[in-house]
């Protein structure tokens, strides 16, 4: 795939994108961590934590390229990518309670880096299927969705509660290269491999409907559900 291919260039806009829609809660988590300390600490803490945080990420999105190369595994984590694209879309408890407000500069670079790792697996998988194990596009989308998510990832936050549409093309595009992971796995591709090219696009697409659907579907009924809760009958 060279770089006057059009198909890079839709790739890198994949990977560039799942890791913006993915990444706005870690610039959340490293506010939250950094809050409580002086000024001058907190911008180190920003730039240490986040910077520690973006080299792991990397490793871990190296690592998870070479795995998905296995059979069955891209199977495994496209199911697993649909769950996250449909999580996008179901309304979210208030998670701040479970950050660490960090005392010193290095508790809070420590606060930054260990939630980064946990809430960096959905990001990691996401970025790996969507590179397709081409190592020089993996690299380019990493190095340019970093900076746009260390520094602009407040800013998205705020876009996506002000235009909820933007959530749900982000989680339509995870379903979608969840789909074409899935039709990518080593274990079918002696079938896939009879197919017209046409239907690995088909089978994205449907990913993408389906998270779509049935994340707003829960989406609904959780809803519903709300008022219930808050105001039980007497």
């Amino acid at each position: 795939m060279s770089l006057a291919d059009p198909l890079f260039w839709t790739a890198l806009l994949k990977i560039v994108g799942v890791n913006i829609v993915l990444s706005g809660d870690n610039a959340v988590v490293i506010a939250l961590a950094a809050r409580s300390l002086p000024p001058r600490q907190q911008r180190l803490a920003i730039r240490w934590g986040a910077g520690a945080a973006v080299l792991l990420r990397v490793v871990l999105t190296l690592f998870a390229v070479m795995l998905l190369a296995l059979p069955w595994l891209k199977l495994a984590g496209s199911a697993l990518l649909i769950w996250i694209g449909v999580k996008l879309l179901l309304p979210e408890g208030d998670g701040d309670g479970e950050v660490r407000v960090g005392t010193s500069l290095a508790a809070a670079v420590r606060t930054i880096l260990v939630a980064d790792v946990v809430m960096s697996v959905d990001n990691v998988i996401a970025v790996a299927a969507a590179a397709g194990g081409n190592w020089v596009l993996l690299a380019a989308g990493l190095a340019i969705s970093i900076p746009l998510v260390v520094f602009g990832a407040t800013l998205l936050v705020k876009l996506m509660e002000r235009v909820p549409a933007v959530v749900t093309l982000g989680a339509a595009l995870i379903g979608f290269v969840a789909g074409e992971m899935a039709w990518e796995d080593n274990a079918i591709a002696a079938w896939t491999g009879l197919c017209p090219g046409g239907v690995k696009y088909v089978v994205a697409s449907l990913g993408a409907a389906l998270v779509v659907v049935v994340g707003q579907g829960l989406a609904r009924r959780a809803g519903a559900r709300a008022p219930a809760t808050q105001h039980p009958a007497r």
